[in-house]
């Protein structure tokens, strides 16, 4: 009786055959060295490969897709795409972990305290003009500070996505990963007391804008400590601006739909989203620099 019961659990975690099969997929695309925009065999072949049913290679397909690895298509000339992991659909997956866990703000900003400044030390010397003159944009978004609240949040999204512009330009794709996964949560998670015409918000408004442009000018004249510094200064009045306004996390799971919106927002043309703070705020996010290629051997 025992052996039987064991057996049953066995059955009960096996993995089912089309995650099985999305496995072998994997494997497939990792020893072929492939990349976004490079196709999967069509349905049939896969079919053939992995000696399974048109079912099972449609539920692997799903789950794929479901992962952001692959994007199905349909036609003569569709199929499966192997495609680069949304950064959305990430921080999808941290921010639904991160629900069920006890963090703080103070937990959130002791994070962005060492990751901050050498994102924006590391992005220093990969600056574009296009992108210099996104940080000058964003600055002028956020000044002078507005006593509307609608005006207000979306002035708070563009100070956010300075910071975004400054890990897209950072080469270490790691750091890029927990900057933009941090401004998101402060987006998405963090709500602040009070209104736009408290004077707590409109000071704490005011000394960004005035962080900001100073770091953006020891970004011009090339000095990478001086920012590094700068970047720790502004980190620490930022999180004591949040705690005078009585900043507090409420967490949310996020959506397939919050997801989904905002790959809609990414796949419009990257001027759209260096433009307005109105842009910022509903897009979310900003473009992630695709990592390099290796070559296919």
């Amino acid at each position: 009786m025992r052996d039987q019961n064991m057996e049953t659990m066995l059955d009960l975690k096996a993995p089912k055959r089309g995650d099985l099969v999305a496995e072998q997929v994997k494997r497939w695309i990792t020893e072929r060295n492939l990349g976004p925009g490079d196709k999967l065999p069509k349905e049939n072949e896969l079919q053939q490969m992995f000696s399974v049913s048109r079912g099972t290679t449609r539920e692997a397909l799903k789950s794929l897709e479901v992962q952001g690895l692959i994007r199905l298509s349909t036609g003569p000339n569709g199929g499966a795409t192997i495609a680069e992991v949304p950064l959305g659909r990430t921080l999808q997956f941290v921010q639904n972990y991160l629900f069920f866990q006890d963090l703080s703000v103070e937990d959130v900003y002791a994070a962005r305290r060492i990751v901050e400044p050498e994102i924006a030390a590391g992005a220093v010397e990969n600056l574009t003009d296009a992108d210099l003159e996104a940080l000058e944009r964003s600055i002028a978004v956020c000044a002078p500070v507005s006593t509307s609240q609608a005006h207000a949040l979306e002035q708070r999204q563009e100070d956010l996505h300075f910071h975004d512009i400054l890990a897209r330009a950072n080469r270490n794709a790691f750091l890029r990963l927990i900057g933009e996964m941090i401004n998101q949560m402060l987006r998405q998670l963090v709500v602040l007391g009070g209104n736009a015409a408290h004077e707590q918000y409109q000071r704490f408004g005011r000394e960004n804008v005035k962080a900001h442009r100073a770091i953006l000018d020891a970004i011009r004249s090339g000095d990478i400590d001086s920012v590094r510094k700068l970047m720790v200064r502004h980190i620490i009045d930022a999180e004591r601006h949040v705690k005078k306004l009585q900043g507090v996390i409420r967490g949310r799971l996020v959506l397939d739909s919050d997801v989904d919106f905002q790959l809609r927002s990414r796949s419009e043309p990257l001027k759209r989203t260096r433009g307005s703070a109105s842009d910022a705020a509903h897009q979310g996010k900003t473009k992630i620099v695709k990592r390099t290629r290796r070559e296919k051997t």
